[in-house]
């Protein structure tokens, strides 16, 4: 087998063990990697309602099976176990290096399990696996514990992946953090690292599986090294959020906790404004990739920005800008700063703290339970103040350390209309009444609310027919909510999911023939485009397995109420999303899967992916 080491690692933290085992070849041509790896893992070896921060759940670190080749864009990695933040099938991902430094020290994947007493790290070392007293780190911030670690093994080039103290005191949308600056941010694997006492893995590798056709491989990339400037020129240019302003003009700009509305401020958040203003001081990017997309930015004076922990990207200027109602960039840098060295996600935390505005502006709360503190929109002092108490758990930051949809449970009074979320995940800055296919994505994709796996209506989708929900110019009318979105969702959608199973960053435009042709190459499969998107589709189907196992119904499937109505003024001031719409677009989009009304694949289509097996689950 080529293009991987044939190899997992199974650390048991309970025992202190670290063993290998070696999956059959039939079993990576079916997943491929990644979030394949990762759903057949858990919905085989987790059991029914464990405790997603008991011993009992497990974690599983998988890179792609493009991970660590010489080509743009393949420095991901997945991460996922059962989400403590909604229960359900939980999955992030990460760039940076670590992903590939595994795939060098000799593991195609690890899956953690069990709980230590105490706080350990895992050492991997050109395949060798240690397991070491992390008391002296636990407690320290990201860069400060990536730094002990590094002095402690004795070289610069290990690579990380670590938590930071909101991992540790289990903030249920903590993220783990790979190199210092990149995030698998979403659906709270860093609780489950915390509750495992578990506060980093360190690898170091020699050398990656040799790929089937080392020239296909490198033709490729010199393809991509020669084109990605134009292919990519928004990255390449400034990194995440380039259009930003154009989405203030579309309405997909999330404002005041997705009230709506206009935000004519923008221009004071946009990444242009930063580099104007002269905070980003360099360029980072993941390994094999010349985009540099990566801003890392630096302020001195009395609001510091610390440059070690990057800069923000799109979801994350949204976040604490417009939707917290804040035009200040330095605040929301900050804001960005403290989520990064305490390890929690910023699109959940930014939610968190516009929810509680809403709240305090409709007089839910008062001063009295905010600890002093002004949390109007657009106050930028406090919303930064907010994000640190969240982040440390403290005063009244710890109501918000679980997410809105618990808070809201708790504070009551009519606040769950404001709290922001599907399936207990916050949603990500892309409005679901100005992109029809992503609100339908966030409506049923297995994680609650995930933007990387949807699509974006107002992209040109070349080559498709003109139809219902297609302009003349072979655009989506974004704010329209056709049966043809669901169509668009997945045909479009099917390789915005496939990234995540072959270890590539979406933001590198590679196209399907290339993508079949660069895992042909790796492991000298004759595997087609078709055969790709069937291992996409078996994740698929696995997951919605995954969720009904764990008492998830169609009933989960739903937007927030919010979206049911317009906002009262700005470009999305007539536009609503219609439930009864919404359910009949579902419908079409879970027949073209092949499954059935309520969501889950058919005794049929589990015949076509190969996972009959899994039909024990739906009895």
């Amino acid at each position: 087998m080529k293009g991987y080491n044939g190899k997992f690692l199974r650390v048991d933290l309970t025992n202190r063990q670290c063993k290998s085992f070696e999956p059959p070849e039939d079993y990576y041509r079916h997943y491929l990697g990644g979030r394949g790896f990762i759903i057949h893992t858990l919905l085989t070896e987790v059991p029914k309602d464990a405790d997603p921060l008991g011993p009992l759940n497990k974690l599983v670190f998988a890179p792609g099976c493009l991970t660590g080749q010489p080509m743009a864009g393949a420095g991901r990695n997945s991460i996922g176990a059962k989400s403590p933040q909604t229960g359900a099938f939980g999955e992030a991902e990460a760039g940076g290096f670590w992903g590939a430094e595994l795939k060098r020290a000799g593991y195609d994947a690890i899956i953690v399990e069990g709980a230590s007493a105490a706080p350990v790290y895992v050492w991997i070392d050109n395949g060798a696996c240690e397991i070491r007293d992390a008391s002296g780190i636990w407690g320290k911030e990201v860069a400060e514990a990536d730094e002990a670690i590094k002095t402690e093994l004795g070289s610069d080039r290990i690579k990380t992946a670590l938590i930071g103290p909101g991992g540790e005191k289990l903030i249920l949308f903590a993220c783990i953090s790979n190199d210092v600056s990149h995030f698998a941010g979403r659906t709270g694997l860093g609780a489950v690292m915390g509750s495992k006492k578990l506060k980093g893995i360190a690898v170091r590798g020699k050398g990656m599986p040799e790929a089937a056709d080392k020239a296909k491989v490198l033709e490729l990339a010199k393809w991509m090294g020669k084109n990605y400037d134009t292919k990519a020129a928004s990255h390449v240019k400034v990194g995440t959020g380039a259009t930003i302003a154009n989405y203030e003009v579309t309405g997909n700009l999330p404002v005041r906790n997705f009230q709506g509305g206009p935000f004519p401020e923008v221009a004071r958040i946009s990444p242009q404004y930063m580099f104007e203003k002269g905070y980003v001081k360099r360029r980072e990017t993941c390994f094999a990739c010349p985009i540099r997309c990566k801003r890392m930015v630096e302020v001195e004076g009395p609001i510091p920005v610390d440059i070690r922990y990057g800069g923000p990207e799109y979801e994350t200027i949204a976040a604490f800008g417009s939707n917290c109602g804040v035009d200040d960039v330095v605040a929301l840098m900050k804001a960005n700063e403290i989520c990064a060295r305490y390890g929690v996600d910023t699109i959940s935390a930014g939610v968190c703290v516009s929810f509680a505005m809403e709240c305090y502006e409709r007089g839910i709360l008062t001063k009295a339970d905010t600890g002093g503190l002004d949390l109007r929109f657009g106050n930028a002092e406090a919303m930064v103040a907010m994000v640190e108490r969240i982040a440390r758990r403290e005063g009244f930051g710890e109501l918000f350390a679980e997410g809105v949809k618990r808070a809201a449970e708790k504070i009551g009074r009519g606040s769950e209309e404001y709290a922001i979320h599907v399936k207990g995940l916050e949603l990500p800055m892309h409005e679901p009444r100005a992109k029809g296919a992503m609100g339908l994505n966030y409506s049923v994709h297995a994680t609650g609310a995930d933007h990387c796996t949807g699509i974006h209506d107002d992209l040109v989708i070349k080559g498709l027919p003109k139809g219902e929900g297609i302009n003349a110019d072979g655009t989506m009318t974004s704010p329209e909510l056709s049966l043809r979105k669901a169509h668009l969702l997945h045909d479009a959608g099917m390789p915005r999911q496939m990234v995540n199973y072959l270890g590539l960053c979406m933001f590198v435009p590679w196209s399907r023939q290339q993508i079949s042709e660069a895992v042909q190459a790796v492991t000298g499969w004759p595997v087609s485009y078709a055969e790709l998107a069937k291992a996409v589709e078996r994740g698929m189907a696995l997951a919605r397995v995954f969720n009904f196992r764990e008492g998830f119904t169609r009933k989960d499937d739903a937007l927030p109420r919010r979206f049911a109505s317009s906002p009262s003024a700005g470009p999305l001031s007539a536009v609503a999303v219609d439930p009864a719409r919404l359910e009949e677009v579902q419908q079409e989009y879970f027949r073209k899967l092949g499954w059935n009304e309520e969501g889950l694949p058919t005794k049929e289509k589990c015949a076509e992916l190969g996972i009959e097996w899994a039909e024990e689950y739906l009895r």
